[in-house]
């Protein structure tokens, strides 16, 4: 999806709307549509420390015609065709465990219910993608400084119940999460790391980008850490 294109918490909703009317007019009401937003998007509608995204991942259970009501939708406001899209199903943080855990987010003319994720487990799926080009790490410091906001922060065995709800427990995840996780919940200063990998996140695409203008092709997800860490541990070395 084209960087220019980005949703906040408003225009989520602006477009959700849209598409509710849209598929209504389509379908009626007798086949409701539920989306469950992931990722990103499910981040800018629950936490305020992240004030866009650039894609919209949902799993999507409708009628056929949900596929013209988004094309429609695309049509209206100038969107990209996939503006919403279930292409997350096909990643390693998926799992069919996201639809009894998700819960109530919002509902658009009395037909398109959205849900989206809750924290502890927006948490493990961020554990298991844990792409340091991507917001995933800092999203994981984020979601826990606005619970430790809010008064309710997560412990260790929420998002643990989370892994193994989702995913089985540890045993997939990647060798960091665990660590990482254990970072993160013992530090009293999560404002400032959020900032610290939010920097280092744009520090990763910069080399990332570089790097791919240098030696076209040889970019891919397969090694994308390795290469990462390649170029950082020559960087300090220089």
């Amino acid at each position: 999806m084209s960087a220019d294109i980005f949703f906040s918490r408003e225009t989520l909703d602006d477009y959700l709307r849209a598409l509710g009317k849209e598929y209504r007019k389509l379908t009626g009401t007798k086949i409701p549509a539920e989306i469950i937003l992931v990722g990103g998007s499910s981040v800018v509608a629950n936490y305020g420390f992240r004030d866009l995204t650039y894609d919209i991942d949902a799993l999507i259970q409708a009628a056929s015609s949900m596929k013209q009501a988004i094309l429609a939708i695309s049509d209206q406001f100038g969107l990209p065709a996939n503006w919403l899209n279930s292409d997350f199903k096909k990643t390693n943080s998926y799992s069919p465990g996201l639809i009894q855990h998700s819960v109530f987010y919002k509902m658009f003319s009395n037909v398109l219910y959205v849900r989206t994720v809750r924290g502890e487990y927006l948490v493990a799926m961020k554990l298991m993608s844990c792409r340091k080009y991507k917001n995933d790490i800092s999203d994981i410091i984020g979601i826990l400084w606005e619970h430790q906001k809010m008064g309710t922060p997560l412990t260790f065995q929420d998002i643990d119940k989370a892994v193994s709800h989702l995913y089985g427990g540890w045993d997939d995840m990647p060798e960091e999460s665990h660590p990482l996780l254990e970072k993160f919940l013992n530090t009293d200063h999560l404002e400032q790391l959020y900032k610290l990998y939010q920097h280092d996140k744009q520090s990763v695409k910069t080399m990332l980008i570089q790097f791919d203008q240098e030696n076209p092709g040889a970019l891919k997800e397969s090694n994308l850490n390795y290469i990462i860490s390649t170029i950082k541990k020559r960087k300090q070395e220089s």
